[in-house]
């Protein structure tokens, strides 16, 4: 397949990707373009924000979670059909998975997608030098491809002028310039920004005030001329249907009476790749999504349980308070139905956290920490579960600024291989319990096991 795309890198955090790319996606979108959203790495916030920029699901790329060969197949499923896809970077270009060269990397997921590669620069404290910047990273890998130059933070228009004459002998054409004084204030907290459904209202208008910044400051037609200088995209389209098995590997399987399967959502559970209920809904699942600061029941028939990451830090005192909501989580568990829970699903799972009464399903204790835990992590499963059998290795990801005490069960969940070993989390009747997040269309096997436990 080809469609036009773009990558947006910087040379470190810091530099304005998010405000460059989620203000792209929504101009293009402005012009009324079907635009393919997507994040390298394994962030979840920052396609929540893509996806109010451009209606479309906001989907994640990481080279370590799913390995790089899914990365252009995943790619592809998410722009299929779409007049343009936008793909932020992470941290700098090119850094990656900590001690493992470009895996991971901003880079590599340029490499991967034969995207070319739109640098957005912090010119606030330079001039000149700004050359001799873009040179290098220009010049530092000749498989990347810098097709543009967005100058961000420019503080006048004579510092214009000194920051176009110096990239005028680069080579390397300036796309866009935006002014120090226009920035577009998005609120941060302990893990990042604040999630689109925390804010929504907030949020829109933060995109809209993005899409005005960029359209005001970048020559969209020159960004669209390079997007659609890119090759066709390597490799074959990912199906969510062919991934976990499915006969003819055509159209979903049906969703038969009893496989109804309730995923947390709302704003205390925002942490959630798009493929994962695809999969779910391919393996035959029904997927209802229930919000349990709202909801004091689970969706009627559920019989399987999905809670994934979040904030419950943030909530703890209305998820507390939803007493009636707790108690149907416990008795689904009684049941013996299946429950996968990541980080804030773990934490909910536990008897209290920062000293309120959660559902108690888990003999555990959560608070929160002024350590963040953060990571790529390699895994295998330690107990048989309804997740994944012995034996079974998977990659996956901590992000938290929490601790659980204890951190694993008598049937731990994982045993993590780095930085240090240990094993985490916890199995017991049908639950998984665990920290690591993972990215099931890296082993849709996973989705598929729980769905066929759903069925009794």
């Amino acid at each position: 397949m080809n469609v036009p795309r773009l990558v947006i890198a910087a040379p470190s955090s810091g530099s304005g990707k998010t405000t460059v790319a989620t203000g792209l996606m929504a101009a293009f979108a402005g012009r009324g373009l079907a635009v393919s959203a997507h994040k390298a790495g394994p962030d979840y916030i920052d396609p929540g924000y893509h996806t109010l920029a451009t209606g479309r699901p906001g989907r994640n790329l990481d080279a370590y979670m799913c390995g790089p060969e899914l990365v252009a197949p995943l790619f592809a499923h998410g722009a299929r059909g779409c007049d343009l896809a936008v793909v932020e970077g992470v941290m700098g270009l090119y850094d990656g998975a900590s001690g493992r060269g470009e895996l991971a990397s901003t880079a590599q997921v340029a490499k991967l997608l034969r995207a070319p590669v739109v640098l957005v620069v912090d010119a606030s404290s330079q001039s000149r030098s700004v050359a001799a910047l873009v040179h290098g990273f220009a010049s530092w890998d000749p498989q990347v491809r810098i097709g543009g130059v967005i100058l961000n933070k420019v503080g006048s228009q004579r510092h214009e002028v000194l920051l176009r004459e110096a990239l005028d002998e680069s080579g390397v054409p300036v796309l866009g310039v935006l002014r120090r004084a226009e920035q577009v204030a998005v609120p941060s907290r302990h893990l990042g920004l604040v999630p689109v459904a925390e804010r929504r209202g907030d949020a829109v208008g933060a995109v809209a005030a993005m899409a005005d910044r960029v359209r005001a400051g970048c020559d969209l037609d020159a960004v669209m001329a390079l997007a659609r200088s890119a090759p066709e995209v390597p490799g074959e389209v990912w199906d969510a249907v062919g991934a976990v098995g499915a006969p003819g590997g055509a159209v979903p399987l049906p969703a038969p009476s009893g496989n109804r399967v309730a995923v947390a959502s709302g704003a205390a559970f925002t942490f959630s790749y798009a493929e994962h209920t695809e999969l779910l809904a391919a393996a035959g699942a029904e997927v209802v999504p229930f919000d349990p600061l709202r909801d004091e029941a689970l969706p009627e028939g559920t019989r399987g349980l999905v809670i994934g990451g979040g904030f419950p830090e943030v909530y703890a005192s209305e998820l507390s308070a939803n007493a009636a909501l707790r108690k149907a989580v416990v008795e689904l568990v009684e049941s013996g139905a299946p429950v996968a829970a990541e980080c804030a699903g773990l934490l909910y799972l536990a008897r209290s956290l920062d000293g309120l009464p959660m559902c108690g399903v888990l003999g555990a204790e959560g608070r929160m920490s002024e350590r963040l835990t953060l990571g790529y992590r390699e895994a295998v499963a330690v107990s048989d579960s309804v997740l994944a059998a012995p034996g079974t290795r998977v990659r996956g990801h901590e992000f938290h600024r929490t601790v659980l005490e204890p951190g694993a069960g008598a049937e731990p969940a994982w045993g993590l291989h780095q930085p240090e070993r240990r094993v985490e989390g916890f199995v017991q009747q049908g639950v998984h319990a665990s920290y690591l997040h993972t990215h099931w269309a890296s082993a849709p096997g996973m989705a598929r096991r729980f769905v066929e436990r759903c069925k009794g």
